[in-house]
């Protein structure tokens, strides 16, 4: 495993336990930023990253019964975490590493990704790998549900130039890796940009 991988797990299962009560709010801006992907009754959609699965109700809420709703995260104690809040229920909870997602080529109508572009270790070919998975017109949303500069102020930094979700950084990024952005908010209440699957 990669130094990259070993830092991102052990970041996340000294966190596992307590993430949900840490973020007990959450809800309404995850239901909000599924709404943004458009999906439609019967869409296969993933949550790249998914942690504790807390985008997974809102995911299956949009696909309903005959959709199919997969989350997928690197990191065992996030993965146990979700079935104990029942949200494999909701969705296949696959333990994988987005970089090479065990999924066939344009098998999804969208991928959903919370808080996830930080954690990318090489985020073009990250970004690349999520649309390898998506069919050509599918959708991607990078959500967080607070915005970058209120994500800064709570970990006591500041917004750097290079911010990867900064506007101007992340839709070259986008469109260098399978994607053309569509939409971007970055407000303090959240943070959601979407992209649609070229090609």
């Amino acid at each position: 495993m990669s130094d990259d991988h070993t830092h991102v797990q052990e970041f996340f299962t000294a966190r596992a336990d307590d993430w949900d009560s840490k973020f007990p709010e959450d809800g309404p801006a995850f239901a909000a930023a599924v709404a943004g992907l458009g999906l439609r009754t019967g869409d296969r959609v993933l949550d790249a990253g998914c942690g504790t699965g807390r985008a997974l109700p809102p995911l299956r809420a949009a696909v309903g019964p005959s959709g199919v709703v997969i989350g997928v995260d690197l990191t065992p104690a996030m993965l146990r975490a979700a079935v104990r809040a029942g949200r494999d229920r909701e969705g296949r909870l696959l333990l994988a590493d987005v970089a090479a997602l065990p999924l066939r080529s344009r098998s999804l109508d969208a991928v959903f990704g919370a808080g996830l572009i930080a954690h990318l270790p090489h985020p073009a070919e990250n970004l690349r790998e999520l649309a390898r998975v998506v069919r050509p017109g599918g959708t991607l949303a990078l959500f967080h549900p607070i915005g970058r500069a209120a994500l800064a102020a709570r970990q006591g930094r500041r917004i750097t130039p290079d911010d990867l979700r900064a506007e101007a950084n992340l839709g070259p990024l986008l469109a260098g890796s399978g994607w053309r952005m569509t939409s971007y908010v970055d407000e303090d209440a959240r943070f959601l940009a979407l992209a649609v699957r070229e090609g």
